[in-house]
C-alpha cells in the first residue's frame, strides 16, 4: 500500500522540489495541474511558485474570469481563474485550489487559479500526441498522453500572459 501523506507534506515536498529544479538540482520534470477538467503541464522554469488559495480582493468592473487581487507575502498579484478564462466553469474555491504564480519570470505579477496541483510529471513517461489543430488558444502547446490514457496539455506561459484577452480584464 502506498504511503499516505498529508496535503501539507505534499505541498512542502513539491515546493522543495520546485526550488531544487529552479537551481538546476532536480531532474527534468513538469508540474501537473488540473484546471477546468483539463490536465496541464508547466515547465518548472515557468511554473513559479504554488501557494494555497488566499483571500482575494474583488475588483469591480472586471470580467467574470478575473478572480481578484491576492497579497502574497506583501506582493500583489492579479489572479485569473484559468478555467473561466478559457470559457469553462468557475474554479471551486476550496482547500484543493491553488494559485500558481506564473508571471514573475516575465515581469508580471500574475497568478492562475487552478483546481489543484497534481505533482511533478516525468516527460519521458508521456507519449506525444498529434499536434492539436489550429487552436484559438495560443498558450496550448504539445499534447501528451500518460500510461493511464489521460490527456495532458503543455502550457506556454508567454503566449498566455501576453495575449490581449488576458491583459484586458476590464469590462
Amino acid at each position: 500500500m502506498a504511503k499516505r501523506i498529508s496535503r501539507r507534506e505534499f505541498q512542502e515536498g513539491l515546493s522543495q522540489r520546485l526550488g531544487q529544479a529552479a537551481q538546476g538540482e532536480a531532474s527534468h520534470a513538469w508540474l501537473g495541474v488540473l484546471a477546468g477538467g483539463e490536465h496541464w503541464l508547466f515547465a518548472l522554469a515557468d511554473a513559479g511558485e504554488i501557494v494555497p488559495l488566499t483571500q482575494l480582493t474583488q475588483v469591480p468592473l472586471t470580467k467574470p474570469w478575473f478572480a481578484g487581487i491576492a497579497n502574497v507575502r506583501g506582493t500583489l498579484y492579479s489572479v485569473v481563474d484559468f478555467s473561466a478564462f478559457q470559457g469553462g466553469q468557475e474554479t471551486p474555491r476550496n482547500s484543493a485550489a491553488r494559485l500558481l504564480l506564473v508571471g514573475a519570470k516575465h515581469g508580471i505579477n500574475s497568478a492562475l487559479l487552478v483546481s489543484q496541483t497534481l505533482g511533478l510529471k516525468n516527460p519521458e513517461s508521456l507519449e506525444t500526441q498529434a499536434d492539436p489543430a489550429h487552436s484559438p488558444r495560443p498558450w496550448l502547446g504539445e499534447c501528451y498522453r500518460d500510461a493511464k490514457g489521460q490527456q495532458w496539455h503543455k502550457m506556454l506561459i508567454k503566449p498566455l500572459i501576453t495575449h490581449p484577452d488576458f491583459l484586458d480584464v476590464g469590462l
